[in-house]
């Protein structure tokens, strides 16, 4: 990587990937020089897609994106910047209810790796109430999920929730 780029790493499950990641990943691009969208892969956690499934869709749902890598890591995020010559970690914020989590976080990485910044972007008031898990559960019981996940997202969820035909 040139030394002279700036790397910034936006972790998180993406399971699935929304609107609101995207843009908060484009608004990244804006600033940063590479994006890296990171899926921790948790074993202990029961998602939807896998590891692999989620990092296609994110591709498909950014073609061709100047700057963007996708990838997946395990172990402690601070680690994974180090090994990735990252600058910041990005973490998006839709309200104060939010904050505390992050806040936590972001302390907590600073005094594992103090050359690793994070920058909290505010997400954008039309995705304010768009998470992963309200969208999971609207899919679940055949709710119209357009406009809240990219195309791609949304042709993925709605196999996932279609029942077979007997």
């Amino acid at each position: 990587m040139n030394q002279t780029e700036k790397t910034a790493i936006y972790p998180g499950s993406f399971d699935p990937l929304t609107n609101g990641h995207l843009d908060i990943i484009q608004r990244a691009l804006r600033l940063f020089d590479n994006v890296i969208v990171a899926i921790l892969h948790n074993p202990n956690k029961k998602a939807l897609f896998s590891v692999e499934e989620r990092m296609a869709m994110i591709r498909e749902s950014l073609p061709n994106q100047k700057g963007l890598k996708v990838d997946a890591f395990d172990g402690l995020l601070v680690d994974y910047a180090k090994q990735k010559e990252a600058v910041a970690v990005i973490r998006g914020m839709r309200a104060i209810s939010d904050f505390e989590n992050e806040f936590q976080m972001a302390l907590m990485n600073r005094r594992l790796n103090r050359d690793v910044q994070t920058i909290f972007l505010m997400t954008g008031l039309r995705w304010i109430f768009t998470s992963s898990s309200i969208i999971k559960e609207v899919a679940t019981f055949g709710g119209d999920i357009t406009g809240m996940v990219p195309g791609p997202v949304k042709q993925q969820m709605t196999k996932k929730f279609t029942p077979a035909e007997s």
